[in-house]
């Protein structure tokens, strides 16, 4: 099944204003596994220059220069995707990493040493209190992820925030509620804390409705979405939706893959200060 998305990102200012250089992080990751049959970004104003690249872990950025002034920037984006269902459990563990807790290779340990530190030293006491009702003890280590995942699922209850930014995990745990980046970067820390390494990812949820038949469009919704990935050997990369409990599947389209959360927004960039209106939609379509 090919579907096309369809997103735009609209910023309407009071008067024009000066665009700084922009950060547009709206292609698909290098890692994602659906496949991109087509895609396309189309800017506004047309007074711009684009110059496409990637940051030092790969996420393909877009970085726009505009040479006048403007009283709106809009984005969209446009790309087909070919929806192949999978098992998400369809991988293989080293078998030094069947069993939790494990130990990564002083290689492996080089190279996420950055993924594996834990940005708030003073809710460490709280998260590992948190950790602890979960039980200790050696298990397979799926079962662990699975347990840890529906565990912050089942606790903190989902809920739309508008508000910018993204609220600290002791704060989510506090609340027992948070948007689906609040639940994801509370998932990061406890992956962390555990001696996993873990990164925050930002993407598409591209949700298809199980019930409909052949001659009408599968579609349901679609959404920007985070959830978390955490490294195992043998397996690579491994995403869990903490909003759902599950582990990512074929909907779930990563854009960009960070430390922490502020390195994954979608759009960064500064401008002169005004009075804004900021809209975006996204639609989905079936693809010929």
């Amino acid at each position: 099944m090919r579907i096309h998305l369809h997103h735009v990102t609209h910023y309407q200012y009071d008067r024009e204003v000066t665009l700084g250089p922009q950060l547009v992080r709206l292609h698909p990751a290098p890692h994602c596994r659906a496949r991109i049959a087509c895609y396309a970004l189309t800017v506004e104003p047309p007074w711009h220059f684009i110059n496409w690249q990637q940051d030092p872990l790969a996420n393909h950025l877009a970085r726009l220069v505009f040479t006048q002034p403007t009283a709106e920037f809009r984005l969209s984006v446009d790309m087909d995707v070919e929806m192949v269902a999978s098992n998400p459990f369809d991988f293989f563990l080293d078998p030094l990493a069947g069993t939790y807790p494990f130990d990564y290779s002083a290689r492996d340990a080089r190279a996420l040493a950055p993924y594996l530190h834990c940005h708030s030293a003073t809710e460490t006491n709280s998260l590992r209190a948190y950790l602890q009702k979960s039980g200790g003890g050696s298990r397979p280590t799926l079962d662990f992820l699975v347990a840890l995942n529906q565990r912050v699922q089942h606790d903190i209850r989902y809920q739309v925030r508008l508000e910018p930014g993204v609220q600290s995990p002791l704060e989510t745990l506090q609340n027992a509620s948070g948007s689906c980046r609040d639940s994801a970067w509370l998932l990061v820390q406890l992956l962390r804390l555990s001696g996993l390494a873990a990164r925050f990812i930002s993407g598409y949820l591209i949700d298809l409705d199980p019930n409909a038949d052949t001659s009408h469009p599968p579609l349901d919704t679609s959404q920007l979405h985070a959830w978390c990935e955490v490294y195992l050997p043998g397996a690579g990369w491994i995403g869990l939706d903490a909003t759902s409990g599950l582990l990512t599947g074929m909907g779930h389209i990563p854009l960009a893959c960070a430390l922490q959360p502020a390195d994954a927004a979608p759009v960064e960039g500064a401008t002169d200060l005004a009075h804004v209106q900021f809209s975006h939609r996204i639609e989905l379509t079936l693809a010929p």
